[in-house]
């Protein structure tokens, strides 16, 4: 894979202003880690979704502001509620030479003869295992084949996952099941409730706070708070 690059320029417009950006096509963010100043930002948002698509959350990507760059991941991507647009992207600078803990998508691959008989289905328990590595041994994605699921009750364990065990440290139970065979009878159906925004806010400022405890400058969390508020003013009129 091509070493993942994106251009950002300083960003001086804060708070409830930043809509203007949105409406010029930027979209604010941050850069923020444990050794450098945290940095308000601002991307063509043309130039990220098309970044996102690749890098996701797992991918080193190399920030550029100006004659500088920076490694980093891209930590948190909030979005609107109703519309589902990217509204303000945090990318978490890291160490290259120190290794990280983080969460690896994990995808199904192939059909499972046992389902494509009809004599059971397929159940992914588990979506996405806990590593730790290198920034760059990250794992984009976890693939699992199963085209040898014949029969009802087979299983697919942590410890059968083909992974580079070298370089990457899986911290989930090597009996930890990631996809079984059952019954018709057996699968249940969850239909899950789309979260309310301000149900989407509260995670999203819970799961900025839980970053390695690494705290933003107060005048983050002021704009961050100030655009909220003008967001719920909006949405009542």
């Amino acid at each position: 894979m091509d070493k993942l690059k994106i251009e950002v320029e300083s960003r001086k417009i804060l708070g409830k202003k930043v809509k203007k950006l949105r409406s010029e096509g930027l979209l604010p963010a941050n850069l923020y880690g444990k050794d450098i100043k945290s940095k308000a930002l601002q991307i063509l948002e043309k130039d990220f979704r098309s970044l996102f698509k690749t890098a996701r959350e797992t991918g080193v990507v190399e920030v550029k502001l100006g004659s500088e760059s920076y490694p980093a991941l891209i930590h948190s991507v909030q979005k609107d509620p109703k519309t589902d647009k990217i509204i303000h992207v945090d990318f978490h600078k890291v160490n290259l030479k120190e290794k990280i803990s983080t969460h690896v998508p994990i995808r199904l691959e192939g059909e499972a003869p046992a389902e494509k008989s009809g004599i059971g289905l397929t159940l992914q328990t588990l979506s996405e295992l806990e590593i730790e590595s290198l920034p760059a041994d990250i794992p984009h994605e976890i693939t699992v084949g199963v085209d040898n699921l014949v029969e009802v009750g087979q299983t697919i364990h942590v410890k059968d996952l083909k992974i580079d065990r070298d370089k990457v440290e899986v911290k989930n139970d090597p009996e930890d099941v990631v996809v079984t065979v059952q019954t018709a009878e057996m699968k249940e159906v969850v239909v899950e409730e789309a979260p309310a925004p301000e149900e989407v806010e509260a995670i999203a400022e819970k799961g900025e706070e839980e970053s390695e405890g690494e705290e933003k400058p107060p005048e983050e969390k002021k704009e961050e708070v100030e655009e909220q508020q003008s967001e719920k003013q909006e949405s009542t009129k």
